[in-house]
């Protein structure tokens, strides 16, 4: 159905024209001076289809991960397929705003991305508010809209994609200033990042922060302040990590999860116990012991383990592909806007690939132990509505960068 959307969006142009960038096939014959050239496709295959293919992943393995914990736990009522139905249900609904979303133009989002960071640091205000935010396993970073809980920091990191790329556009000719070009940048985070240490999300922090750094570096940061930037960010998060009891005994226990398993340990002890019984293929799907309440959040940040211990290193290895896959689309759309001169599109498709990139590699590092517990979720993979929301916008965002690229590409005005 999105395949059979994006095609009629295309119709707007003429379905011929040439290869974006590419030169007709040698040996090909020509018809008087003009070469017989291959007709330019509607939307980028590699990314819709890697995107959907994680969606769909995502969604069989959340059911499999999720049935033994809906069958004991009170609030769902005893119904196995409680989550099931719930992702499904987060899945469609993302899937009809992300194709409602691929209908603006980048034009749009470019005059709407400070007004999306306020609302998002107001939002994530709201979140520490008594009474309005909601409290979780210690940690405060939702809001309570009834039917469902948004997390404002799954939103807050598109936000930060837009806004940072819309400021390196504006101050592209102050980028070698550190007062003028990347001091403003680094205040504006650092109080995101306040915000964020409070509710507490380290994550998201982690993230929205490569994302800034990844997008001012791309956008022509001084090499010298950008090196500068690294190192402060470095002692940074040493210093959040030395002055907190509990995320130290995160880094201590990642380390050696197996001197206190039954501690602070737990978590990764039993995620890589998961990987271990997978071995090349798995135990099969539906047959994971982990998930049978071993695991903690088998659903959500340790997916991949159960993705390990039933479909084994093949399912891994598939899940790596199709994450790179989808990074990798991300990057070349980039590279075609800046072909065309189109630098805030260039830098938001840059952008969304270092989100996704980066969110999916410290999910992957946590689940087998090389790097410490984070929180973070799979994207587009696990259970949770504003995640998949979030993922699935910025998807669209980045076919829609690619669709006015390809019109422009045969002379359309977007």
């Amino acid at each position: 159905m999105l395949e059979r959307t994006l095609q009629r969006f295309g119709q707007l142009g003429a379905r011929l024209g040439t290869q974006m960038g590419l030169q007709p096939a040698a040996g090909s014959r020509r018809t008087g001076s003009a070469a017989m050239r291959k007709p330019l496709a509607e939307y980028d295959a590699g990314l819709l289809w890697s995107a959907l293919l994680l969606l769909t992943m995502g969604l069989v393995m959340v059911y499999s991960s999720s049935i033994a914990m809906a069958e004991v736990s009170r609030f769902t009522g005893g119904r196995s397929n409680y989550f099931l139905v719930r992702h499904l249900a987060f899945t469609a609904c993302s899937l009809v705003a992300a194709m409602m979303v691929f209908q603006v133009p980048m034009r749009v989002w470019q005059q709407a991305a400070p007004w999306l960071f306020i609302g998002g640091v107001l939002a994530l205000l709201l979140v520490l508010m008594p009474g309005l935010g909601r409290e979780v396993n210690g940690a405060r970073r939702w809001l309570s809209l009834g039917i469902m809980n948004l997390q404002p920091s799954e939103f807050m990191k598109l936000a930060a994609v837009l806004y940072a790329a819309d400021y390196t556009v504006r101050k592209a000719a102050l980028m070698h200033s550190f007062k003028r070009g990347l001091l403003p940048m680094l205040g504006v985070m650092l109080v995101v990042g306040w915000l964020l240490l409070r509710e507490p999300d380290f994550g998201a922090f982690v993230v929205i922060t490569s994302i800034a750094m990844g997008i001012l570096f791309l956008g022509g940061m001084n090499g010298k302040w950008f090196a500068g930037l690294m190192l402060m960010l470095a002692l940074g998060f040493a210093a959040l990590v030395l002055t907190s009891p509990y995320r130290m005994q995160r880094i201590f226990g990642f380390m050696d999860p197996w001197s206190d398993p039954y501690g602070k340990g737990y978590q990764l002890s039993h995620a890589l116990i998961a990987f271990g019984r997978g071995e090349y293929f798995g135990v099969g799907l539906g047959a994971s012991v982990e998930k049978l309440l071993y695991l903690p959040e088998a659903h959500t940040d340790f997916l991949l383990a159960v993705i390990a211990e039933e479909l084994g290193l093949a399912g891994v290895t598939l899940v790596i592909m199709l994450f790179s896959c989808l990074v990798m689309r991300a990057f070349a759309i980039g590279r075609q806007a800046v072909n065309l001169e189109r630098p805030f599109s260039a830098l938001v498709a840059q952008g969304i690939g270092v989100w996704l990139g980066v969110q999916a590699l410290i999910n992957m590092g946590v689940n087998m132990g090389v790097l410490p517990t984070k929180g973070l979720t799979l994207p587009l993979m696990s259970f949770g509505g504003s995640g998949i929301l979030a993922n699935c916008i910025a998807v669209a965002i980045l076919l829609r960068i690619d669709w006015e690229g390809r019109q422009m590409a045969r002379g359309q005005v977007v």
